[in-house]
Order: C-alpha cells, then sequence, then structure tokens
C-alpha cells in the first residue's frame, strides 16, 4: 500500500461540523531567485488521495503525478504567486503570508478553517489551525505543498527559458554553487531577490 499523509486531522474536523477544511502551504522561501508560490487545497469529506505526502518527500516525477491526481479529486484549489520584486519590497515573511492568502482567496470555496503549515497566523479573518511541520502531518497541507512546487518548479522552467545563463531548469533558484558562479559571471537576473545575500555579487 502506497505511504501517505495522515487524514485524521481533517476527518475530525469533517467531524466537528467543518465542511470545507481547506490545507495551505508554500513553496520557495528559501531560493536566491523567483517568485514564492502558495497553494491551497480542500477535499470533500471522507476523501483522501492516495499517495499524497510532504512534496519534499517525492521525487520531481511523483510530484507532476500527484499534481494532476490532486486537480482531479480536490474540491476547490487555489494558487497565489509574489514575485522577487514584491518580497525585495517587504520581507519573504510577509510575501509567504501574502501568497498564502491569495491562494486561498482564489479558491472557490470558503473554507470554514484553515490549516496552515507552520507556526505563524495567516492576516485574514478566517479560522485558523497552524500546524508546525503541518506539510508532514495533514494531508490537505501535503496536498497544497505539491501543488506549490510544481507550480513554482513550472515557472521557474519558464524562467529559464528566459534567462538561460543561470540555470534554473536545474537548481530552481535555490543557492548551488553553479547558481553562485553564475551570478558572479552575469550578475543579477530580474528575478533575482535583491534583498537576499547573493553569493559571488559584489
Amino acid at each position: 500500500m502506497e505511504q501517505q499523509a495522515s487524514t485524521a486531522l481533517q476527518d475530525c474536523l469533517h467531524r466537528l461540523g467543518c465542511r470545507v477544511v481547506a490545507g495551505v502551504d508554500e513553496a520557495g522561501r528559501g531560493p536566491l531567485a523567483g517568485p514564492v508560490v502558495a497553494a491551497a487545497v480542500t477535499v470533500r469529506p471522507g476523501t483522501g488521495i492516495a499517495g499524497v505526502m510532504d512534496s519534499k518527500a517525492l521525487s520531481s516525477r511523483r510530484r507532476e503525478e500527484l499534481f494532476c491526481s490532486i486537480v482531479r479529486r480536490a474540491a476547490a484549489w487555489g494558487v497565489g504567486v509574489v514575485t522577487a520584486a514584491e518580497i525585495d519590497a517587504t520581507d519573504i515573511l510577509r510575501a509567504t503570508l501574502t501568497a498564502m492568502e491569495k491562494a486561498l482567496v482564489g479558491m472557490r470555496l470558503t473554507p470554514d478553517l484553515v490549516v496552515v503549515d507552520g507556526i505563524t497566523r495567516l492576516p485574514l479573518a478566517l479560522p485558523q489551525y497552524p500546524l508546525k511541520k503541518g506539510d508532514a502531518r495533514s494531508q490537505v497541507v501535503a496536498a497544497a505543498s505539491i501543488i506549490a512546487k510544481v507550480v513554482r518548479d513550472r515557472l521557474m522552467c519558464y524562467y529559464h527559458c528566459r534567462y538561460p545563463a543561470y540555470g534554473f531548469d536545474r537548481h530552481k533558484g535555490y543557492g548551488t554553487k553553479r547558481h553562485a558562479a553564475a551570478i558572479a559571471a552575469h550578475g543579477c537576473s530580474p528575478i533575482h531577490r535583491r534583498s537576499f545575500r547573493l553569493r559571488g555579487v559584489s
């Protein structure tokens, strides 16, 4: 049987009367380049999606497969994107919370309760349950982590086509040695986060 994140929390919340339980998570807080992307996912009561777990525990190919399953089986889902320029104008925490808010607003259903990955509440007037390591402990949060990661990886592959010198298709903007060498050779691209410490740039 394929391993998957637990549905126990959402099942319990459904039994308590929360019909629309959304999980929200992000991808891309740490990279030197590209946006931060968040996703929100809700499923119908009694519904699970086989194989869904923390996106970090999955291969890129398996994430793509599960992305399709989540999109088909979710009752609703949404994505929020905050650009590198917006991150520089505020800070990465506020940018992440903004991306999560956008993802929830983009859903076609209003949640009765939001399970947020992490310990920080969102600046929204919705009942919330911050859950540390939620992407490993709640299936709706794990599903959101997969959607966010796949969308962000696709965006970074698009940016690779625009700025091929940096190898965004490989490292997705994270601070690898190859990425640092590209920055040293070519300077920053328009999608680099100027507020982050960019190695190789004076």
